[in-house]
This record gives C-alpha cells, structure tokens and sequence, in this order.
C-alpha cells in the first residue's frame, strides 16, 4: 500500500482535486446523456462544484458539507446527477484520510448517506432498495478506502517511530560500550605507562642530584630527560582525563588541540629537540601558520614531531633534515625531507609514537593525502591538508608505505 500513501499524500491535494475537475469538465463534454447535451443548471451546479473543490481542497470538511448541499439541490433539479455524486464522494474520501477525530468521519457518512437517499423517498420498496445498495459505493467505497489509507500512514508512523526508538538505543549501546572501553583504557594508562614513566622522571631526578661531579653535557642530558618524562606524564594525565570524561574537558584546548597562536612555537620547539639529537635541521615556517584553525594546527605539530623523530631514529646523527611548513590558498602545504648520510643513531626526541600508520591516518581525517618514499639519497614526507571548508570529505587511504632503501628500518616502524 505504499504507492496509495504517496498517490494520496496530504501535500497533493490540489493537484487531485484539479484532475478530478478536469475529469469532470471531460465527463460533460464528451460523456454520453442519452443523447443530450448537460442543461444549463447541470454545467451550473458542476462548475460551482468543481470550483469549490480547489478553494476548499485544504479544508476537508468544508468542502463535504458544500459538494453535499450542492447534491441535494442537483438531485430534484437534474436527471444526471454523477458530476455532484463523485464531487461529495471525493470529498468524504479526503475527509476520511485527514479527520482529527474518527466521530467527523462517520457524521460526515451519515450525512452524505441521508442526501443520496433523498433521491429514493417515494420510490416503490424494491427501487428503494436499490438506492441503499448503492450507498455502498457513493459512501462505502471512499469510507473504506480513507480508512485503508489512514490506517496504512498511522502504521508507517508507528514503524518510523519504533525504528528511531531502536537506533536511539543502538547509539546508547554503542556509547556506553566506547565509555567502558575508555575506561578500561584510562585505567591501563594511569596503572601502568604512567607509573613506569614516572619512576623514570624520579630516578632521572635522584641522578641528577646525586651525581655531581658531571660533565656538562650529561647534565644537560639529563635535564633534558627529565624534562621530556615530566611533559610525558602532563600529556599522560591529560589523555586520561580526556578518556574517563570527554564532555568535562570538551573546550578545554590544551586537552584536545593546541592554541593556533602558539604554533610556531611550539614547531620551533620541535626543532630545536632534533637539534639537540644531532640533527641539522633547516625550518622554513610560514608565520601564517598561526592563524590555521585548532585541528590542523596540532596535525601539523604532530606530524613535524613524528617526521623529525624518524630521521634522527633512522638516519642519526649528523642527517641534514629540512622542514617546510606554508599556507597557500587556505590549505597547508607540509614536508620534512632529509639526506640519509646520518652516522650512528641518536637519541630520540619525542614524537607522535605512531609512525607512517598515524601520520596517514591523522592526515586522512583531515581531508588530505600522505606521501612517504626515497628522495634522492634521502626521505621524504609530505601533504597537503586542504582548507578547513574541504575537511569533510577524506580522501581514500593512500597505498602502503614504502621502505627506505639500505636502512635497517623503514620510517614507519612504530615508535614508543
């Protein structure tokens, strides 16, 4: 029955009520009257009919008791009253489909069903039995029919109804499980990484203090350990935080997103991490970075960390890398590119500890596309994240990442 809810949707009625009136005016002009042509009253009371039909298409009601006055007067005045019939019919049947109230629709039937037996007072026994025979279809046709309809609409309301219900409890069932599972998360966090990390920073700490008679440079080692373990535990106990309750610190940058106004420092900072590796690091940084929306912002950081991370864990000491930050048009163009003629390992600088994997993923969300490969003798990554009204739309995963050349491991190898 979905087809009869459309064809009689409550949006369309004066498109229905216009081609039953043309359908009508068709009936007079070209319909068989025994021979004769509709009299002057006949095409009166149609076209008045017909014209109420459109002004009152909207007001059910209204538009029934006028099509069943129009019928009463017809029935004494004319001999071929079908015209004024169909009219009071089709409005009893939009009546049926639109009434608030089941007691208007069967007044509505009583009432049309007492103006086609006028037409029988008088009438021998048997043709009066034939007059209430044929109620059944000037009135019981459209009542069944409005009816079936209204029942079948009230029905596909109930179905949407019960299908909100189940999705609404769906994303109750989904959130509550993501709930537990941050939970359980968090809880590994503060139990266990957080823990061991902070035993780090202390024993860094206990060394430092112990042990005096230091050269410099170890001291400045130190310092500098125990200072990225204690931004470490600051990230670790803002991570919980956000996990145990991501609605209490939503508006909370510095738990969610960095400051665009500090990003060129704090890209700075990353830099001067790679060089205290023993990285040679050349940063051409566009000031207009520090004007890019939050989320991008801080993919940019993340991204910068984890690139110059890699090149002093796979190149080492002494790598040339070159970083290249700009915003043209809205969009940010990125790359870090080195030389691949590092000595030994250095020690790494913090970074996104997710390598290649994260890098794309974090670049994907945002609408753009990471590329990673050889340059010459060296690496190079790079991308493009498109303005912040193109984010929506994230393009497909790119191909796998491709493996350095002549290095013991590629740059995607995850990073603690």
């Amino acid at each position: 029955m979905g087809w009869v809810g459309r064809l009689f949707d409550a949006r369309d009625t004066f498109a229905r009520m216009l081609l039953l009136d043309l359908s009508g005016v068709g009936y007079l002009v070209f319909g068989a009257h025994a021979g004769r042509s509709p009299t002057t009253t006949q095409w009166i009371l149609a076209l008045v009919a017909f014209a109420v039909g459109l002004v009152c298409h909207r007001r059910a009601l209204v538009n029934l008791v006028a099509q069943a006055a129009l019928l009463a007067v017809a029935i004494p005045l004319v001999d071929d009253t079908t015209i004024n019939q169909v009219g009071a019919s089709w409005a009893l049947l939009e009546l049926t489909m639109r009434a608030d109230r089941p007691r208007i629709i069967w007044l509505a039937a009583g009432l049309l069903a007492a103006v086609d037996l006028t037409d029988s007072i008088g009438d021998p026994f048997r043709r009066f039995l034939s007059g209430v025979f044929g109620l059944t279809v000037e009135v019981g046709v459209p009542l069944l029919l409005g009816l079936v309809i209204r029942t079948t609409r009230e029905l596909g309301r109930q179905a949407e109804e019960r299908a909100a219900a189940e999705q609404r409890r769906r994303e109750s069932e989904s959130r509550a499980a993501r709930a537990d599972e941050r939970s359980a998360i968090a809880r590994e966090l503060h139990d266990v990484v957080a823990h061991h990390v902070a035993s780090m920073v202390l024993r860094v700490g206990v060394a430092r203090h112990v042990l005096t008679e230091l050269d410099p440079r170890v001291g400045e080692v130190f310092d500098d350990v125990h200072g990225t373990g204690t931004a470490a535990l600051a990230d670790l106990r803002r991570l919980v935080a956000v996990l145990r309750d991501p609605d209490g610190v939503r508006g909370d940058a510095a738990l969610t997103a960095i400051e665009p106004a500090a990003l060129p420092a704090a890209l700075g900072a990353a830099v001067d991490r790679a060089r205290q590796a023993g990285v040679t690091v050349e940063a051409d940084i566009d000031p207009a970075v520090g004007s890019l929306d939050a989320v991008r912002g801080l993919a940019v950081l993340r991204l910068t960390q984890e690139a110059l991370t890699n090149v002093a864990k796979h190149v080492g000491t002494s790598a040339r890398a070159r970083l290249a930050v700009s915003v043209v048009d809205g969009a940010v163009h990125w790359e870090v590119r080195d030389d691949g003629r590092g000595r030994v390992p250095a020690a790494v600088p913090p970074g996104g500890g997710h390598g290649i994997t994260g890098m794309r993923e974090r670049v994907e969300v945002l609408g753009g596309r990471l590329e990673a490969g050889p340059s010459g003798t060296g690496w190079r990554v790079r991308t493009v994240l498109p303005a912040a009204a193109s984010t929506a739309s994230p393009r497909p995963p790119a191909g796998p990442p491709v493996a350095r050349a002549g290095s013991a491991a590629p740059h995607e190898t995850e990073l603690a």
